[in-house]
């Protein structure tokens, strides 16, 4: 059973992000802070739920939420300033798109810089302890990947739609064949072996 608040704050936000280990697309971050008494059967980290389970409590997240935010760190800005610092600025952002402002924030995972004078948990796993977080998972990993399904129509022999970005072996072979993409991550190691691409 996910917990609804940590900190005892009433405007508690939680924020997490998706798209960190892809090898094309942002990382998008999202913040979510809930009412009091809020709850939904089935709302637990977006990696334990089908994709049409996440499309079906999206909706429910943001008509219930007291502020939501969501924000794209497109793939340019994660080759100069890395993907953990990506990460976190994404969740910086999406706080910043907040239409409140929160007490206290809790984060996915274990690393966060300092927002503004607000104080911060870091919680490892917490997409699978507060929901909150869950909501925030579930924003981030739909809007990610209405975003790949879009960009796949582009350039649909990556199969983006399907991979959403991930380094699945069709995505790699489709690199092999045709190189990488302006959508790519040029940092990232593309390819297992030492080759270079054609971009």
């Amino acid at each position: 059973m996910l917990k609804l608040n940590y900190s005892g704050f009433p405007l508690e936000v939680g924020t997490d992000e998706a798209g960190r280990g892809c090898l094309s697309g942002p990382v998008v971050a999202a913040a979510v802070i809930l009412p009091e008494g809020f709850s939904h059967p089935f709302l637990t980290d977006s990696k334990q739920l089908s994709e049409k389970k996440r499309e079906e409590v999206r909706p429910f997240i943001e008509e219930n939420a007291l502020a939501f935010g969501v924000s794209f760190v497109w793939q340019e800005e994660v080759d100069q300033i890395n993907v953990l610092q990506a990460s976190i600025t994404g969740m910086h952002r999406a706080i910043d798109a907040l239409k409140i402002i929160p007490e206290f924030i809790i984060v996915d995972g274990n690393k966060f810089k300092n927002y503004k004078e607000i104080p911060h948990e870091t919680i490892v796993k917490g997409d699978a302890k507060y929901l909150s977080i869950a909501a925030a998972s579930v924003l981030a990993k739909t809007y990610r990947d209405d975003y790949m399904k879009k960009i796949h129509k582009e350039f649909p022999m990556y199969n983006w739609a399907k991979n959403k970005g991930y380094p699945t072996k069709e995505h790699r072979n489709a690199i092999r064949e045709f190189g990488a993409t302006d959508y790519h991550r040029k940092t990232f190691r593309l390819l297992p072996e030492h080759i270079k691409l054609k971009v």
